[in-house]
């Protein structure tokens, strides 16, 4: 088989398994957040300790945020009251943790991978959110005007209900379909052409130097995990190390330079700063830990 047509299949295929994966999965995530209403979000996110903290890295993995979506739902969660660790946590978790985004990981880089991915993310989200708290960092919050969570009207019947969950799925798969679209031209593209031998002297398991180089890499990119893994699946087959791989992907969609001007509108730089920080250890420790493993 000629290598424009192995990238070719290699295209159509990813791309089709991705479709039915994120329509199907934000669907059903859909329907489990229309029996959440904001009156309990609220009640629940203001418990206090690390309770609180788990439950803000909790429904950052369960909503479909991309980095820069995820502002105005951290402006909203503030100006309700949310306390700032647990608002933290869901920052850090919303845009690098969701069904869609385990379930692509499980299916194009096995479940090592995902295991890894997201007990690290998840943990980090919890630990970072608390440590902001403790650090006296809410202090560094702007005086945000924008309003707070507003009530949803929810279907009363069961059909109403998934027809919702539909329509806000198709929205928001159509929202990221370029997005995909490319990431998985572009991996088909590393599939067919890039040199083995390049890549993996570059960032194989022999560089010790490729999992941080990997997450400062991914830092100043602005795409989607969603975008990013079919070209990592691309690259471990042409012999990049998952570390390596684990370390861009959670640099690329954890932090990207319109996120972090978006976050110098409501955060003091110290604060934004930090949170770059937190996003490269994160990468950085997720990388070393799956190659340890």
């Amino acid at each position: 088989m000629n290598t424009g047509l192995m990238a070719l299949k290699f295209f159509a295929l990813i791309l089709s398994e991705l479709t039915l994966l994120f329509l199907g999965i934000s669907t059903i995530v859909g329907l489990i957040l229309l029996h959440i209403t904001d009156d309990k979000l609220r009640r629940w996110l203001s418990r206090g300790g690390l309770y609180g903290n788990f439950l803000g890295a909790a429904l950052g993995a369960i909503t479909p945020f991309c980095s820069c979506s995820t502002i105005p739902m951290t402006v909203g969660l503030l100006r309700a009251g949310v306390p700032f660790g647990a608002t933290m946590s869901f920052v850090l978790a919303s845009p690098l943790l969701n069904p869609i985004i385990l379930t692509m990981f499980w299916v194009l880089l096995g479940w090592k991978a995902c295991l890894v991915y997201g007990l690290v993310t998840f943990i980090m989200s919890i630990i970072s959110g608390s440590l902001l708290q403790k650090l006296g960092l809410a202090t560094d919050i702007k005086d945000v005007r924008v309003s707070g969570l507003k009530d949803r009207i929810i279907p009363a019947t069961f059909g109403q209900k998934l027809r919702l969950a539909f329509v806000g799925a198709w929205d928001d798969f159509r929202s990221i379909l370029l997005f995909l679209i490319i990431g998985v031209a572009a991996g088909a593209v590393i599939y067919g052409w890039l040199p083995g031998d390049f890549v993996a002297k570059i960032a194989g398991p022999n560089n010790p130097l490729a999992i941080p180089l990997a997450a400062i890499i991914g830092i100043p990119l602005y795409v989607r995990a969603e975008t990013v893994i079919p070209i990592a699946m691309a690259l471990t087959q042409k012999g990049m190390s998952m570390g390596a791989v684990l370390a861009l992907i959670i640099g690329g969609a954890g932090m990207s330079i319109p996120e972090i001007s978006m976050l110098a509108s409501i955060f003091k730089v110290r604060l934004v700063c930090i949170f770059i920080g937190v996003v490269f250890v994160t990468a950085v420790a997720a990388g070393f830990i799956f190659n340890i493993l």
